[in-house]
C-alpha cells in the first residue's frame, strides 16, 4: 500500500456532524427546487393551457439556471470567498420562490424557475467544495456519500411534499415548500460554516465564465426547442451558440493563465469518466420523476398526492444505500461501485418500458422507482468521490462544480431528452390516432393543435365535447404512452453508453489507487514550485 495518497487518515472539523447538516440543507434547498414543479405540471398546464413543451421549460428551468451558472460561480465563490456565495444562494432562493409561487403567466414562471436556479448556482457548488475542504480521507468519503445520498433523497421527496400541497391548496404553493427549509439553512450556514477555507487568490477567468454560461444555456434550450414545430430556424442559431461557446471556451481555457477549468486535470480518466457517468445517473432520476409523474396522474390517474407518495421507494432506496456506497468504494474501488449502481438503474429503466402500461399495479410503480433509487445510491458516491480526489485542493472548486454538473446539467438534459421525446412520441401518435379516426376532415385545425399539443390539451377539448370525451381520453393515454416508451428507450441507451464508458476507460481499484497517487506527487510538485515562478515573474 506504498503507492495510496498520503493523507489516508480522516481528518474533520469541529462541530463536523452540525456543519455537515447545514451543508445538506443548502444543498438540500436546491436539490428540492429541482423535483417540486413536477406533480405540479398537470395543474400548471391546465392553469395557463400550456403545451407540452412550454410545461418541459418550466420543468427544465431550474435546472437550466443551475446548470449554466454552476461553474461560473463556483469558482467566483473559491476566489472571493465560499460562505458569502453560500449565504447570498440561499438568501435569494427565498424572492424567486415566491415569484414562481404567484407568478400570472407561464413566462413568468420559467423566469422565476431560472432565476431560483441562479441562485442555487451561488450556493450549491460550495457545499461540496468546503466537504472537500474540511474533510479528508474515509470521513470524507462517507461525508459525500451523505451529501450524495440525502440530497437525491431531498429531491425524490419533492413529488410527495407537492402532493400534500396541491390536495390543499393551488399549483403555486409547491414553490412555498422550500421556504421553511432555506430560512432554516440560512441560519445555520451563517452560523456554523467558517468564512475562508482554502480560498484561492488568483484572478478568476471571468471570460471563459460568460463561455461556459453561453454554452450549457444554449445546448439545453436547443433540445428543449428542437422537437417544436416551425422552430427550425431557432434551434440551429442555438446549437449555433453552443459550438461557438464551446469552440471559444476550449481556446480561452487553454490559454489563460488561470483557466476557470483546467483541461490538464479534466483529461485525467478518474476525472472525466466520472464526470459522464454522474451526468447520466442523476440524468437517470431526474429524468424518471419528470416523466413518471405524468405518467402516474395522466395515465394511472393518480392524485397529486398518490404520485408524489409513490416516489418514496426512490427516497428510501437512496439513503438506505448512500453509507454501504461509502464502504464499497473504500474496499472495492469507485469502477465497480459505479458499475453497481448502472445495473440497477437499468432495471429501473426496464421495468418502466415493459411493467408501466395502462392498468399497472403500484407494485410495478414502485419497483420501478426502487430500482432507481439503489442505483442511485450506488453510483452517485463514487461519481462524486472520484472528482474531489482526482484534484489538487486548489482545484477542488473545478471538482465540486463538475460534481453539481453532473445533477444540474444531467438533469436538464435528461428531462429536456425526455421532454422532447415525449412531446414527439405524443405528437406523432396522436395525429396518427386522428388520421385514422375517419373524422379528420370534420375536426378543425385548432382543435387538432390542441389534441396533439399535449395530453392537458386533450382534456380541454373532451371536457368541451363530453359526448366525445371517452375516445378523446383513452386515445390521449395511448399517445402518453407511446411517448414515454421512446423517453425509456433513451434512459436505457444512456446507461448502456454510460456504463461502457465506466468499463472500457475507468481504472480498476488498484489502477486507481496508484494513479490518484502519482497525481497528488505531481500536483503537490506543482504547488511547491508555485512560489517560486511567480517570483521569477
Amino acid at each position: 500500500m506504498a503507492d495510496a495518497p498520503p493523507a489516508q487518515a480522516s481528518t474533520e472539523p469541529a462541530n463536523a456532524g452540525a456543519a455537515l447538516f447545514a451543508l445538506i440543507l443548502v444543498a438540500g434547498v436546491a436539490n428540492l427546487n429541482l423535483a417540486v414543479a413536477n406533480v405540479a405540471l398537470p395543474s400548471i398546464g391546465a392553469a395557463f393551457d400550456a403545451s407540452q413543451t412550454s410545461l418541459n421549460l418550466i420543468a427544465v428551468g431550474y435546472s437550466l439556471g443551475l446548470a449554466a451558472s454552476v461553474l461560473y460561480f463556483g469558482a467566483l465563490g473559491d476566489r472571493y470567498g465560499r460562505k458569502m456565495m453560500l449565504v447570498l444562494g440561499t438568501a435569494l432562493a427565498i424572492p424567486f420562490s415566491l415569484l414562481a409561487a404567484w407568478a400570472p403567466s407561464e413566462q413568468v414562471l420559467f423566469i422565476a424557475r431560472i432565476g431560483g436556479g441562479l441562485s442555487a448556482g451561488m450556493a450549491y457548488p460550495t457545499t461540496l467544495a468546503l466537504i472537500t475542504a474540511l474533510w479528508s480521507g474515509p470521513a470524507r468519503t462517507k461525508s459525500i456519500a451523505l451529501w450524495s445520498g440525502i440530497g437525491a433523497a431531498i429531491a425524490a421527496l419533492g413529488p410527495m411534499l407537492s402532493g400534500l400541497c396541491l390536495e390543499k391548496f393551488w399549483w403555486g404553493s409547491v414553490f412555498l415548500i422550500t421556504l421553511p427549509l432555506a430560512i432554516i439553512a440560512l441560519v445555520m450556514a451563517i452560523r456554523l460554516i467558517p468564512a475562508h477555507v482554502n480560498e484561492g487568490t488568483e484572478p478568476v477567468d471571468n471570460l471563459g465564465g460568460v463561455f461556459s454560461v453561453l454554452m450549457i444555456g444554449a445546448l439545453i434550450l436547443g433540445i428543449n426547442f428542437s422537437v417544436v414545430p416551425n422552430e427550425g430556424t431557432l434551434v440551429a442559431i442555438l446549437f449555433l451558440v453552443v459550438v461557438a461557446a464551446g469552440v471559444a471556451f476550449i481556446i480561452r481555457q487553454r490559454r489563460a493563465a488561470n483557466p476557470l477549468y483546467d483541461l490538464h486535470i479534466a483529461a485525467r480518466p478518474p476525472f472525466w469518466v466520472a464526470a459522464c457517468a454522474g451526468i447520466i445517473i442523476f440524468g437517470s432520476l431526474m429524468g424518471a420523476m419528470f416523466i413518471g409523474q405524468q405518467f402516474l396522474q395522466n395515465v394511472l390517474g393518480y392524485d397529486t398526492l398518490d404520485a408524489g407518495l409513490a416516489i418514496l421507494p426512490a427516497a428510501f432506496c437512496m439513503v438506505l444505500v448512500a453509507p454501504r456506497s461509502a464502504k464499497l468504494v473504500e474496499k472495492q474501488g469507485a469502477r465497480a461501485t459505479m458499475l453497481t449502481g448502472y445495473v440497477f438503474v437499468l432495471l429501473g429503466f426496464l421495468t418502466m418500458l415493459l411493467l408501466w402500461k395502462e392498468g399497472s399495479s403500484y407494485w410495478q410503480v414502485g419497483l420501478g422507482y426502487a430500482f432507481v433509487g439503489i442505483g442511485v445510491g450506488f453510483a452517485g458516491t463514487p461519481a462524486s468521490h472520484s472528482l474531489t480526489g482526482s484534484v489538487p485542493v486548489t482545484r477542488v472548486g473545478m471538482a465540486s462544480g463538475t460534481a453539481d454538473l453532473q445533477r444540474d446539467l444531467g438533469g436538464a438534459i435528461m428531462q429536456s431528452i425526455f421532454g422532447a421525446l415525449l412531446a414527439a412520441g405524443y405528437a406523432s401518435a396522436a395525429s396518427a390516432a386522428i388520421a385514422s379516426s375517419g373524422q379528420s376532415q370534420q375536426i378543425s385545425a385548432s382543435v387538432q393543435s390542441q389534441l396533439t399539443k399535449s395530453f392537458d390539451g386533450a382534456t380541454a377539448i373532451a371536457a368541451q365535447y363530453p359526448q366525445y370525451a371517452s375516445q378523446i381520453t383513452a386515445a390521449a393515454k395511448a399517445s402518453f404512452l407511446q411517448g414515454d416508451q421512446w423517453a425509456y428507450t433513451a434512459g436505457i441507451v444512456a446507461v448502456l453508453i454510460g456504463a461502457a464508458l465506466v468499463v472500457f476507460f475507468f481504472p480498476k481499484h488498484d489502477a486507481e489507487v496508484a494513479m490518484l497517487a502519482k497525481y497528488h506527487e505531481e500536483d503537490t510538485a506543482a504547488a511547491a514550485r508555485a512560489p517560486a515562478s511567480e517570483r521569477s515573474g
